[in-house]
């Protein structure tokens, strides 16, 4: 067809359209009128597809993964919650480091083991002329509550011991939750049955002439009495913070000039029992009875209960340790869970228990709190754990929704509701939880970031160049696979 013939078309289709008509169209005959009305429908809908633009098709996994170029590994599982059907996942999958995901599990563990309703108690017993402060494992004890205790032995009467004595064998006792941390991180302190504060002491300073006068204390939102089984003093050295050993006292040195004028910060408690002694005995004195100094004995004896605490109900404890992700508090319940006698012991107990829930898959756990780099899970194992006994035990109730809010911020919301745990450790990152999908419902997932390389070089460290860039480019990854499935699946 020639121009001339193109531009003949207009006359039919303004006629068709009720518009005014010419020659023009009189001569354009029968056929001219069937092509015209047939390309009506056609402009049609070019004008609304014009008005409304094809949405753009969505990236496979594969390629979100390759577009954000994470150095290192990325794997991921993806599966529907009712049936347990892999929905997508990468392939065959190698076991890595969970990091804090392994708390979902730990949290699971307890709550079967123990149930809901568990309460840790922390006791005073009168043994003949001691008195005792017994620890129960109560991970959430600090100095308010036992402010209350030392109201409550008062209130009971009785003159003053000839001997105190504190007993933390309700736990078995480590020097810190894992080896190769550096010393003075508050997140790796020692464990045992009494624990206070999460066995972390706050260390404040300030610049006073040519000294500096340094505070250490227990601190609590009420009471926060002077830590005595503590020292810290300025130091003109090299590292920020060196521990000069296991006393009594613990003793610190800070560096001078890393000090400022003033400041603050936690460290980690090495000697739990003679700490929670010494500030238990504070209290005491604060309210008329005066304690011996305290010893550590490891067999607890007969006597009489005369004051007691109970802590909160287990699942509120397992609530807070997946929100604030504390150590202590997942190695506390799953020692409590197990019964076992060490760490190790107890890590392999709980794999156990997850294979005995028809959870199959590479499973090693060196702690429950993952922060030892020698626990080993793949992402299809964790999701199958989170499908099983995680939904059973109620597991999704008690993650934290908007996991990315804290790096990603706004950006980091999702078009549907989400409940995760996050778990990070130098160049590993990786998140597992349910996700809810539009059109499907609720999905189990799990992903898993890590740089093997740059991780050998990084455990246990403090401000490791480029560790904060590649930690938020790992969670915008995860944030972009997720938001992927929901668009997808």
């Amino acid at each position: 067809m020639g121009v001339g013939e193109c531009a003949d078309v207009e006359p039919v289709l303004d006629r068709y359209s009720g518009a005014a008509t010419g020659d023009g169209a009189m001569r354009l005959g029968r056929r001219g009128f069937l092509l015209g009305a047939a390309l009506l429908p056609l402009a049609a809908r070019a004008e609304g597809l014009a008005m409304r633009p094809l949405p753009r098709p969505v990236p496979g996994s594969a390629a979100i993964i390759g577009r954000a170029g994470l150095a290192g590994v990325v794997e991921y599982a993806v599966l529907d919650s009712a049936s347990g059907e892999i929905l997508d996942s990468s392939g065959q999958q190698g076991a890595l480091p969970p990091a804090s995901t392994l708390k979902s599990l730990t949290a699971i563990y307890a709550l079967d083991r123990l149930g809901a309703q568990h309460r840790f108690r922390t006791r005073v017993i009168r043994a003949g002329d001691m008195l005792v402060l017994a620890g129960g494992g109560d991970p959430h004890l600090d100095t308010d509550g036992l402010d209350a205790l030392a109201a409550d032995l008062v209130a009971a009467g009785g003159r003053s011991p000839a001997r105190f004595a504190v007993w933390g064998g309700a736990l078995p006792r480590s020097g810190q939750i894992a080896i190769g941390q550096a010393a003075h991180l508050p997140y790796n302190p020692a464990l045992s049955g009494m624990i206070l504060n999460f066995n972390r002491v706050h260390l404040g300073w300030r610049r006073n002439g040519a000294r500096y006068d340094m505070q250490v204390q227990a601190r609590a939102a009420r009471q926060s009495p002077r830590a005595y089984t503590i020292r810290a003093e300025a130091a003109d050295q090299q590292p920020v913070f060196s521990y000069l050993g296991e006393g009594p006292p613990e003793r610190w040195r800070v560096s001078r000039a890393a000090l400022g004028g003033q400041g603050s910060r936690w460290l980690p408690v090495r000697l739990p029992e003679l700490y929670a002694g010494d500030v238990f005995q504070t209290l005491c004195r604060a309210r008329g009875l005066v304690l011996p100094a305290p010893e550590v004995i490891d067999d607890l004896p007969a006597g009489n209960e005369v004051a007691g605490l109970d802590s909160a109900p287990l699942v509120g404890i397992v609530r807070d340790m997946l929100r604030f992700s504390t150590n202590i508090t997942a190695e506390a319940i799953g020692l409590a869970a197990s019964g076992a006698g060490s760490l190790e012991t107890s890590g392999a107990a709980m794999a156990e228990w997850l294979r005995g829930q028809g959870v199959v898959g590479d499973l090693r756990f060196a702690d429950h709190s993952g922060l030892s780099d020698a626990s080993r899970i793949s992402p299809l194992t964790m999701a199958r754990a989170l499908t099983g006994p995680g939904l059973r035990l109620g597991l999704a109730d008690l993650l934290r929704d908007r996991p990315f809010a804290d790096d990603l911020g706004r950006e980091g919301d999702l078009p549907a509701p989400i409940r995760a745990k996050t778990g990070t450790l130098n160049f590993i990152s990786n998140l597992a939880g349910y996700a809810d999908v539009p059109q499907r419902g609720r999905v189990v997932f799990s992903i898993a970031c890590a740089d093997p390389a740059r991780r050998a070089g990084a455990a246990g460290r403090e401000q490791v160049p480029g560790v904060a860039t590649w930690t938020r480019a790992a969670k915008r990854l995860q944030h972009d696979l997720i938001a992927g499935w929901m668009a997808r699946l």
